[in-house]
Formats: structure tokens, C-alpha cells, sequence
């Protein structure tokens, strides 16, 4: 059985990113919230209803991402009397968006990130997980391109990337211009380059952050 099918403890759990994504979720204008990532619902996605119930305009509308099958079982099961959650079996970007074993390689040898608390095969050994897994239940797709077109949104107004440790890149270039983007495993491989992209742009400021957090994260508001 592939370590994906394993219904795990949320690692987001009424901590200080918890409660921003609630506030997030919370903000007069948000109407369209991404979530990539649910596992079985009861963190960021808790976090996220928890806002979204406490939103002056209306809950927005929740989409959440979960590639894992028993975990996605879980994650529609959790919240299926809440009509605006919205909950998809697949995957956020194509097999071909993953990157290679020698991009991960190069990375793990070059950046001091959190990865390199891991040997470099057990990381590859998470990738290889991941792409078997992906091709062998038939998900590899543009998920995140087909939610904006089958719910007709241009773009999202808050988007969490905390999906597959390998498709943070690929992911923030589909979701690129949202209003907030949440950044879960900052000092991991998942959202180094995306924290370093955002912090360097002027059309995005940094709301709050912590290095200290497990891997990090950071919440990011377009200018």
C-alpha cells in the first residue's frame, strides 16, 4: 500500500497559520478560496470552513484539492453538509509538471533547506511515491486549470499551496495573481523558490511569516 493511502494527523492544527488562513478566509471580497492539499479535512480545511463561516459577505466558495483516494473519502465525508466545499480527487498539475530527480538532486545537494534533514534517496523516494501514484489511479491532470474553468473563476482570491512536496512551482505559476497566496513548507522544497518569487515582487507584500513554524510558511497579499 502506498504511504498516500494513510489517513494522517492534520500538521496545520490551531496554530498561528491556522488562525491566518481563517482570517484569510474570513476577508470582506475573498469569494473564491483554492485549497491544494486537504488531506482528510481536519486542518487547513478546518481552518479555512472556520473563516469562511465567519465572512460578512457569505461564505466563499471552498475548493479542495486532495490526490489521495482515502484521504479525499475522508475530506468529502468531513464536510459534506457544507454546500460551498467543493472536493476533488485529483491532481493539481500534471505528471509532466513534477520535476526531475536530478532538479530535486541538484537542490537537496545546493540549498540549505529543512529537505536536508532527509538522506537524498528517502526524498527521491517520496517523489518516485508520488508519481506512481498520480499515474497509476489515472489523476495526472491540469486540476487546478479545471476547476477555474468548470466553476467559471478567472481568479482565485485565496489560494493555500500545501500540496505534493515537488509541485509548489508549477502550482503558484497557475494560481499567479490571486489576492492572497498561502504558503505552507517555506524552508522545504515545496515553497523555497515561491517565498524568495513573492518576496521579490512588488505587486505582492508580505502579511505575516515564520521561519520557525515546522518547515515555515507565509501569507502574501497582492499589492
Amino acid at each position: 500500500m502506498s504511504g498516500l493511502d494513510r489517513i494522517i494527523p492534520p500538521e496545520i492544527k490551531n496554530d498561528r497559520f491556522y488562525r491566518a488562513m481563517a482570517d484569510v478566509a474570513a476577508t470582506p471580497g475573498v469569494r473564491q478560496v483554492l485549497e491544494i492539499g486537504a488531506s482528510s479535512g481536519e486542518g487547513s480545511t478546518e481552518a479555512l470552513v472556520g473563516g469562511a463561516l465567519r465572512n460578512p459577505d457569505g461564505p466563499p466558495q471552498l475548493h479542495s484539492i486532495e490526490v489521495s483516494r482515502k484521504r479525499f473519502a475522508a475530506l468529502a465525508e468531513r464536510w459534506k453538509a457544507f454546500p460551498f466545499v467543493h472536493c476533488y480527487n485529483l491532481s493539481s498539475v500534471p505528471l509532466e509538471s513534477f520535476p526531475s530527480e536530478e532538479e530535486v538532486a541538484r537542490f537537496h545537494r545546493a540549498v540549505r533547506s529543512k529537505l536536508r534533514k532527509n538522506r537524498l534517496e528517502k526524498v527521491l523516494g517520496w517523489l518516485r511515491q508520488d508519481l506512481e501514484y498520480v499515474r497509476e489511479h489515472g489523476l495526472s491532470a491540469h486540476g487546478i486549470r479545471q476547476i477555474k474553468e468548470q466553476q467559471g473563476i478567472a481568479t482565485f482570491d485565496a489560494v493555500l499551496i500545501d500540496g505534493s512536496e515537488f509541485t509548489g512551482k508549477p502550482e503558484l505559476d497557475e494560481v499567479y495573481g490571486a489576492r492572497f497566496l498561502l504558503l505552507d513548507d517555506t524552508r522545504s522544497y515545496k515553497n523555497w523558490d515561491n517565498a524568495r518569487r513573492l518576496s521579490g515582487d512588488p505587486a505582492y507584500r508580505l502579511v505575516t511569516k515564520s521561519r520557525w513554524l515546522r518547515n515555515g510558511y507565509a501569507v502574501f497579499e497582492r499589492a
